[in-house]
């Protein structure tokens, strides 16, 4: 999921934005997750590639491994 957000305004016929609303609740869905979808599959089938803001880019045969954090240990010094 992505981590940032950007609000997108639209105006629309009010009948339909309330046979939009009453199908998406009708489909446990909120307005917001149908037309994210239906942004991403309009994306695809265009062609056009992007990265979700907030993901980390990862190679595909190398997964991101958690980096231990080092601590003092107590009583030692120096």
């Amino acid at each position: 999921m992505e981590l940032k957000t950007a609000r997108l305004t639209l105006l629309i016929d009010p009948e339909k934005k309330a046979a939009f609303e009453a199908l998406c609740a009708g489909q446990d869905l909120t307005p917001s997750q149908v037309v994210r979808q239906l942004i991403r599959d309009y994306l695809a089938q265009h062609g056009v590639s992007y990265r979700p803001s907030g993901t980390v880019e990862q190679s595909p045969h190398k997964t991101a491994k958690a980096t231990p954090r080092r601590t003092a240990k107590k009583g030692t010094r120096g």
